[in-house]
């Protein structure tokens, strides 16, 4: 099942899909890029940021930049 990395619920895992190609370069170097297996860590109230897991290593993105990216999760 596909959805956007904003709608991950806690501790869900899959692999990242599609993100937006205005944004492929401003996150590559977080280790966000298609292929790659992704873990949500936690969510913030209220339009927070999103911490997430990739490569053994925690990166916060915001809510904005979450929106732009697809996950295939796994169920």
């Amino acid at each position: 099942m596909e959805k956007k990395l904003s709608q991950m619920l806690y501790e869900e895992e899959g692999r990242i899909k599609k993100i937006d190609p205005g944004l492929r370069a401003q996150i590559a170097g977080m280790g966000i890029r298609e292929g790659k297996e992704i873990k949500m860590m936690t969510k913030q109230p209220i339009k927070g940021p999103v911490v997430v897991n990739v490569d053994r290593s925690n990166t916060s993105i915001g809510l904005g930049l979450a929106d732009k990216i697809i996950v295939e999760v796994e169920k």
